[in-house]
Protein backbone atom coordinates (compact mmCIF):
# COMPACT_ATOMS: atom_id res chain seq x y z
CA UNK A 1 0.00 0.00 0.00
CA UNK A 2 1.88 3.52 -0.81
CA UNK A 3 0.32 6.62 1.31
CA UNK A 4 0.08 9.57 -0.91
CA UNK A 5 0.06 13.14 0.32
CA UNK A 6 -1.22 15.72 -2.06
CA UNK A 7 -0.33 18.86 -0.38
CA UNK A 8 -1.18 22.36 -1.96
CA UNK A 9 2.23 24.50 -1.17
CA UNK A 10 5.30 24.29 -1.94
CA UNK A 11 9.07 25.62 -1.28
CA UNK A 12 8.80 24.42 2.46
CA UNK A 13 11.63 25.69 4.80
CA UNK A 14 14.33 23.20 5.23
CA UNK A 15 12.76 22.06 9.09
CA UNK A 16 9.76 20.69 7.21
CA UNK A 17 11.96 19.08 4.36
CA UNK A 18 14.15 17.40 6.71
CA UNK A 19 11.60 16.22 9.39
CA UNK A 20 8.69 15.14 6.53
CA UNK A 21 12.21 12.81 5.02
CA UNK A 22 13.05 12.00 8.44
CA UNK A 23 9.51 10.21 9.05
CA UNK A 24 9.23 8.83 4.83
CA UNK A 25 12.64 7.06 5.51
CA UNK A 26 11.66 5.19 8.14
CA UNK A 27 8.16 4.07 6.63
CA UNK A 28 8.22 0.10 5.91
CA UNK A 29 8.03 -0.89 2.13
CA UNK A 30 4.32 -2.12 2.46
CA UNK A 31 3.43 1.30 3.27
CA UNK A 32 5.45 3.84 1.80
CA UNK A 33 5.17 7.60 1.43
CA UNK A 34 4.60 10.05 -1.74
CA UNK A 35 4.21 13.47 -1.23
CA UNK A 36 2.85 15.34 -4.12
CA UNK A 37 3.59 19.05 -3.94
CA UNK A 38 1.06 21.04 -6.22
CA UNK A 39 1.81 24.91 -6.38
CA UNK A 40 -1.29 27.22 -4.74
CA UNK A 41 -3.80 29.27 -6.82
CA UNK A 42 -3.10 32.66 -7.66
CA UNK A 43 -4.39 34.80 -5.34
CA UNK A 44 -2.90 38.26 -6.23
CA UNK A 45 -5.28 40.06 -8.44
CA UNK A 46 -8.03 37.47 -8.41
CA UNK A 47 -10.22 36.07 -5.98
CA UNK A 48 -10.19 33.63 -3.26
CA UNK A 49 -12.81 31.28 -4.61
CA UNK A 50 -10.91 31.09 -8.29
CA UNK A 51 -8.01 30.31 -6.45
CA UNK A 52 -9.56 27.84 -4.55
CA UNK A 53 -11.14 26.24 -7.88
CA UNK A 54 -7.44 26.49 -9.18
CA UNK A 55 -6.32 24.34 -6.26
CA UNK A 56 -9.83 22.01 -6.37
CA UNK A 57 -8.23 21.30 -9.93
CA UNK A 58 -4.98 20.28 -9.73
CA UNK A 59 -5.98 18.19 -6.12
CA UNK A 60 -8.71 16.42 -8.17
CA UNK A 61 -6.15 15.72 -11.11
CA UNK A 62 -3.30 14.51 -8.40
CA UNK A 63 -5.68 11.45 -6.75
CA UNK A 64 -4.76 7.92 -7.72
CA UNK A 65 -7.24 6.17 -9.57
CA UNK A 66 -8.99 4.35 -6.76
CA UNK A 67 -7.44 5.46 -3.61
CA UNK A 68 -8.77 6.36 -0.43
CA UNK A 69 -9.32 9.90 0.25
CA UNK A 70 -8.86 11.22 3.51
CA UNK A 71 -8.87 14.99 3.42
CA UNK A 72 -7.57 16.97 6.15
CA UNK A 73 -10.44 19.83 7.44
CA UNK A 74 -10.74 21.38 10.72
CA UNK A 75 -14.22 19.81 10.75
CA UNK A 76 -12.98 16.52 10.83
CA UNK A 77 -13.35 13.45 13.06
CA UNK A 78 -10.28 13.92 15.55
CA UNK A 79 -9.01 10.45 15.56
CA UNK A 80 -6.39 8.87 18.29
CA UNK A 81 -2.84 7.83 17.20
CA UNK A 82 -4.70 4.29 18.26
CA UNK A 83 -7.92 4.93 15.95
CA UNK A 84 -5.37 6.07 13.07
CA UNK A 85 -3.05 2.49 13.37
CA UNK A 86 -6.41 0.63 13.27
CA UNK A 87 -7.59 2.41 10.16
CA UNK A 88 -4.47 1.43 8.38
CA UNK A 89 -4.36 -1.88 9.04
CA UNK A 90 -8.28 -2.38 7.61
CA UNK A 91 -6.44 -0.07 4.56
CA UNK A 92 -3.64 -2.34 4.52
CA UNK A 93 -6.55 -5.59 4.40
CA UNK A 94 -8.53 -3.17 1.58
CA UNK A 95 -5.52 -3.23 -0.72
CA UNK A 96 -6.05 0.55 -2.05
CA UNK A 97 -3.58 3.11 -2.12
CA UNK A 98 -4.18 6.09 0.28
CA UNK A 99 -4.09 9.91 -0.67
CA UNK A 100 -4.26 12.58 2.59
CA UNK A 101 -4.96 15.76 0.89
CA UNK A 102 -3.70 18.85 2.73
CA UNK A 103 -5.48 21.96 1.30
CA UNK A 104 -3.93 25.07 1.05
CA UNK A 105 -4.15 29.00 2.81
CA UNK A 106 -7.84 29.10 2.47
CA UNK A 107 -8.90 25.63 3.36
CA UNK A 108 -10.39 23.32 0.61
CA UNK A 109 -13.22 23.49 -1.75
CA UNK A 110 -16.42 21.69 -0.96
CA UNK A 111 -15.87 19.99 -4.23
CA UNK A 112 -12.67 18.24 -2.84
CA UNK A 113 -14.40 17.52 0.78
CA UNK A 114 -17.56 16.00 -1.38
CA UNK A 115 -15.01 13.23 -2.66
CA UNK A 116 -13.99 12.16 0.74
CA UNK A 117 -14.31 8.93 2.25
CA UNK A 118 -12.90 10.58 5.66
CA UNK A 119 -12.88 14.11 6.54
CA UNK A 120 -9.38 13.63 9.36
CA UNK A 121 -8.94 16.36 12.14
CA UNK A 122 -5.15 16.76 12.68
CA UNK A 123 -5.62 19.26 15.61
CA UNK A 124 -8.21 21.74 16.77
CA UNK A 125 -5.57 24.47 16.52
CA UNK A 126 -4.14 25.78 13.11
CA UNK A 127 -1.26 24.74 11.83
CA UNK A 128 1.03 25.66 9.62
CA UNK A 129 1.20 23.82 6.40
CA UNK A 130 4.32 22.49 6.66
CA UNK A 131 3.84 21.38 10.26
CA UNK A 132 0.81 19.35 9.03
CA UNK A 133 3.08 17.49 6.42
CA UNK A 134 5.55 16.31 9.55
CA UNK A 135 2.74 16.02 11.99
CA UNK A 136 1.46 13.36 9.22
CA UNK A 137 4.41 11.67 8.29
CA UNK A 138 4.78 11.08 11.81
CA UNK A 139 1.58 9.75 12.79
CA UNK A 140 1.46 7.84 9.97
CA UNK A 141 4.64 6.02 11.18
CA UNK A 142 3.80 6.01 14.46
CA UNK A 143 0.49 3.95 13.06
CA UNK A 144 2.95 1.54 11.45
CA UNK A 145 4.81 0.82 14.63
CA UNK A 146 1.87 0.23 16.80
CA UNK A 147 0.77 -2.43 14.56
CA UNK A 148 4.25 -4.09 13.75
CA UNK A 149 4.26 -4.75 17.79
CA UNK A 150 7.43 -1.71 17.30
CA UNK A 151 8.38 0.04 20.70
CA UNK A 152 8.77 3.76 19.28
CA UNK A 153 4.93 4.25 20.62
CA UNK A 154 4.35 4.45 24.33
CA UNK A 155 0.97 4.46 26.10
Amino acid sequence: MKLHIIAVGHKMPDWVEAGFREYVKRMPREATIELTELKPGQRAGSSVERAMETERDRILAALPAGCRKVILDERGAAWTTMKLAERLRGWQQDGRDVAFVIGGADGLHADVKKQADDLLQLSALTLPHGMVRVLLAEQLYRAVAINQGHPYHRE
